[in-house]
This record gives structure tokens, C-alpha cells and sequence, in this order.
């Protein structure tokens, strides 16, 4: 199922040119792009195995689709926010190489535990700071307040990946859930945490867009 944002018009431009930039540049002895996905549990894929979670399912659907890339994984279960903003500096350490994309994915423990949005776009604008300072390239991948957290607390913490995407010209995937959230035969028995076949349907969904941001990369350094 096409993402609603797509299904709107948002992003369609860049997708067309990302794609073609990214066939034109997945050529014999090029360079692999390195992504880092830096996130909570859902970029470490809790409760699955090691085959079946985001970051190699994510991988393996941009070498199918002809982008040799390699996707490192960042995410901590239960880590907030603030949390990823804290290890962030020795986790791109850790990973021996500057890295091509880094995609953030981070908020939801924030919100599930009620935390102050105002604190959590702080940390998020943070680490999308020291990133940008160390001319290295962001995609958020948002998240959407549980409507039984109240309007204000909806309208606050839905704005923040939006907000931040618009003031630092980041490419923004609005909902990582999009199209699975709700649905029981997607999610395991927590209902939070996507199945393997959750899993491949949120690549699928947000592969378009990282196919074209990657694209756009390699063109804009070729």
C-alpha cells in the first residue's frame, strides 16, 4: 500500500530524479553508500530475527533494487530521544566511517512514556545539528502521538518531525507505522513492534524515499 503522503504528490518529483540518478550510479566499482539507522526499537527490530528486522530488510530491498548499499545499525530498544542524543558522537565513532545517510528514527519511547515534546524536539534537533555540522546527511523518519495522550499533547508532539524536516530541508517520511499500525496481523502480541511481515511492508513504504535521497546524493557528488 502506497504511503498517503505519496499518494498526495509529496516528494513525487524527487522520487522520479532519485531513481534515476540512483540506476545511472549503480555502476561496476562504485563506491557502496553507507547508511546509518539510528534509532529505538524499531530501527533494532525487537522480537525478531536478525534476518527479518528494518535495517537488514532495508538493505536488502535497496540492493534489489540496484543500490549497492551498506546499512549499519544504531538503534537501542528503549531509548528516547535524549537517550540516542547522548550516544551519538561514539556511535558514528563506531562505525569507522563517515557515513553517506544517517536516518533518524527516535520519539516514540518519548511519547509512550508522556515526555514533554518540547524536550524531545530539543534532542532531535540536537542530534540533527551534529550531524549537519559534520556535513553528513539526515532523513527523519517521523512518529505520531497516541490519540489518548489528549489534543495538546497530540498537536505538539505530531508537529515536531515536520517542524524540523521544514526548518532543516530534510527529507521526512512522516509515519514509520504508516500502514501498520493497527493492524494485528502486521504487529506482534505487544501491538507496538511490527512482525516480520510489518517489517517488509515499512521498507516497502519508505524504500522510494531513501531510494531518492540516496540518488540525489550520489548525483550531487558525482
Amino acid at each position: 500500500m502506497m504511503p498517503r503522503f505519496l499518494r498526495y504528490g509529496v516528494l513525487r518529483p524527487l522520487v522520479q530524479l532519485g531513481l534515476l540518478l540512483a540506476l545511472t550510479a549503480a555502476v561496476p566499482g562504485a563506491p557502496k553508500p553507507l547508511v546509518w539507522a539510528f534509532g529505538d526499537s524499531l530501527t533494532a527490530g525487537l522480537g525478531l530475527p536478525p534476518d527479518q528486522g528494518f535495517v537488514p530488510r532495508l538493505q536488502a530491498a535497496l540492493r534489489g533494487s540496484g543500490i549497492a548499499a551498506d546499512v549499519r545499525n544504531g538503534g537501542v530498544s528503549g531509548d528516547t530521544a535524549a537517550q540516542g542524543r547522548a550516544r551519538l558522537l561514539w556511535g558514528l565513532r563506531g562505525l569507522g566511517a563517515k557515513p553517506d545517510l544517517v536516518i533518524v528514527e527516535l520519539g516514540a519511547n518519548d511519547m509512550l512514556r508522556g515526555l514533554d515534546p518540547t524536550a524531545t524536539r530539543t534532542a532531535i534537533e540536537t542530534i540533527i545539528s551534529r550531524l549537519k555540522a559534520r556535513n553528513i546527511a539526515v532523513m527523519l523518519l517521523g512518529m505520531l502521538s497516541a490519540p489518548n495522550l489528549g489534543p495538546d499533547y497530540q498537536h505538539s508532539f505530531d508537529a515536531i518531525f515536520p517542524d524540523l524536516a521544514a526548518k532543516y530541508g530534510l527529507p521526512l517520511y512522516p509515519f514509520f507505522l504508516d500502514g501498520v499500525a493497527g493492524e494485528r496481523r502486521l504487529n506482534q502480541p505487544d501491538g507496538m513492534h511490527p512482525t516480520a511481515e510489518g517489517v517488509d511492508a515499512v521498507v516497502k513504504n519508505i524504500l522510494p524515499t531513501v531510494e531518492a535521497f540516496l540518488g540525489a546524493l550520489s548525483g550531487q557528488r558525482s
